[in-house]
């Protein structure tokens, strides 16, 4: 799961976004509302952490333009004002839940698992089972009817969304965002070779699953009827 930070304290930031990576998260940070927004615009994330007190742009600010987007993305709000209006105005901006500072990073982390057990969101769990496939995303292993094998961290995070969404054709700038970061400097050509890996490895594990190409838009996780 990729995680967007947006947050102007920067000892807070480094320290949760340590506690989330040990939890086999992927996180990116920020520190403005501006850097925020855009971000968040690339739709590459799973779930928001905003802070409410930002600089440029305040977190309201940036979830309200967010929704107003239609984007659907959990967003939990981490800021100082605890007053029953303060949440419930946040609340109302759209926001899945809120979180006070100073907060315990285990309160944080409940959280966050909680907001993903909601229906119609991301599950939580690190190991995904789909037919005839088993893929732990904590030790990023593939296991199938025949072997197991070992992922790398970007394999692992490349093969999540496509088995998350089997059957849904997954647009290429959506992949190369989720997998590799908004605006990281990646060759386009990059995600076709993680397909191929992907693929050897699928066929590897004696798995019925394939990877389709929709040509020039991007790929899906398919079930052979073989």
């Amino acid at each position: 799961m990729r995680i967007l930070i947006v947050e102007d304290d920067t000892e807070l930031c480094d320290a949760v976004k340590f506690h989330l990576e040990q939890e086999g998260y992927t996180v990116d940070t920020c520190c403005s509302g501006e850097d925020g927004l855009h971000f968040i615009k690339q739709e590459a994330y799973d779930l928001i952490l905003l802070d409410r007190l930002l600089p440029e742009l305040n977190g309201m600010d940036v979830l309200s333009r967010a929704r107003a987007l239609g984007i659907t993305v959990p967003v939990i709000i981490i800021t100082a004002l605890d007053g029953i209006g303060d949440r419930i105005a946040g609340l109302d901006a759209g926001a899945d839940d809120y979180i006070v500072k100073p907060f315990d990073i285990n309160e944080l982390l409940a959280r966050i698992r909680a907001v993903g057990r909601r229906p119609a969101q991301w599950e939580s769990t690190n190991n995904i089972i789909l037919k005839d496939i088993e893929l732990d995303l904590m030790r990023c292993t593939l296991k199938g009817p025949s072997n197991k094998c070992t992922l790398s961290k970007r394999e692992s995070e490349l093969l999540e969304i496509l088995v998350r969404n089997q059957k849904r054709i997954i647009p290429r700038s959506v992949l190369l965002s989720r997998v590799w970061g908004p605006d990281a400097p990646v060759e386009d050509g990059n995600l076709d070779n993680y397909i191929h890996f992907l693929r050897k490895k699928l066929k590897f594990v004696g798995s019925g699953l394939f990877i389709k190409t929709a040509r020039g838009i991007g790929y899906s996780m398919e079930v052979s009827n073989a």
